[in-house]
């Protein structure tokens, strides 16, 4: 029998709402799909109703199930193995792209002479998607898409002390990152998810340097040069430490500030700045979440 241990489901809003299948047309459709599974959901919308905003489902109690209708709670603490895993994903949630990164995912005529995963490949090393974590612990795959469009999914091995900055924990582990692109303008978009742990400082000198939240934010976002950027960060407080929590949290903030203050591109004489928009602050038992959005300063 699956045992599951906690449940979350995430989504930005919807631009088009309307040519999604299923429930999820509809964020408490989507609530209720959920809650027929789960005795314990918990729902919540994050950030302005009427702009930009995030939608999250938690399922927090560990039970066994054989079928929607048949399942059985578990103990938390029967699973203290469980406890003990440090949980860290970051999203990168980007609108309205910039034209040359647009213009970099349209693959009609480049398709004619390569396949569209070593043509996916040749743009990912040209926009520098493989050197987001260092180059020797990335494997990447990637997709071009007909028309346009992109999507990869890389592995990333981390805990080795070989590398400077690695973050301190008890564990080695592979985690990943993930990039889907839709370029067209009036409607493009690009998301980035990762949950590798990353460190809390960076030397942008040494390419074997694992990135900080900082230069992380700010190497995805130099890539797409978006107009408007949602970021979520979910970590795990196994200790339900709360002043521990609360600094994290406002860390985070900081580095998402610090990031965005200035976007500077060889391209472009004058570097793009972004002002924010939202931030929110969320304690959950043993989650905290970081929400933040931005948009260009004009």
């Amino acid at each position: 029998m699956p045992i599951i241990y906690r449940c979350f489901y995430s989504r930005k809003s919807f631009m088009f709402p309307e040519h999604q299948k299923g429930p999820h047309r509809d964020w408490k459709r989507e609530v209720e799909f959920l809650d027929n599974i789960f005795e314990d959901g918990a729902a919540y919308t994050v950030g302005k109703v009427n702009g930009d905003h995030w939608l999250l489902y938690m399922a927090s109690q560990i039970r066994t199930i054989t079928s929607l209708s048949n399942s059985q709670i578990l103990d938390y603490d029967s699973l203290p193995n469980l406890q003990a895993v440090p949980d860290y994903t970051i999203e990168i949630l980007m609108s309205d792209l910039g034209k040359e990164s647009r213009d970099s995912f349209f693959f009609s005529q480049k398709l004619a002479s390569k396949s569209p995963s070593n043509l996916a490949l040749d743009i990912s090393h040209q926009l520098g998607i493989n050197n987001i974590f260092p180059s020797q612990l990335t494997s990447l795959d990637a997709y071009a898409f007909t028309p346009c469009g992109y999507s990869s999914n890389a592995l990333i091995k981390w805990g080795n002390p070989e590398y400077p900055n690695m973050p301190t924990v008890s564990n080695s582990g592979e985690g990943y990152f993930t990039i889907h692109v839709t370029p067209e303008e009036g409607w493009s978009y690009a998301s980035f998810e990762c949950n590798v742990p990353l460190a809390s400082s960076h030397d942008e000198k040494d390419p074997r340097t694992m990135p900080s939240i900082e230069m992380l934010v700010k190497r995805v976002v130099s890539i797409f040069r978006p107009g408007r950027i949602t970021l979520t960060l979910f970590m795990s407080n196994q200790n339900d430490d709360r002043r521990n929590s609360e600094g994290a949290a406002e860390d985070a903030q900081g580095a998402f500030r610090a990031a965005l203050n200035c976007i500077q591109s060889d391209e472009e004489a004058d570097p793009i700045k972004y002002r924010r928009t939202d931030k929110i602050n969320y304690e959950f038992s043993h989650y905290d979440l970081v929400f933040a959005s931005f948009e260009v300063m004009v």
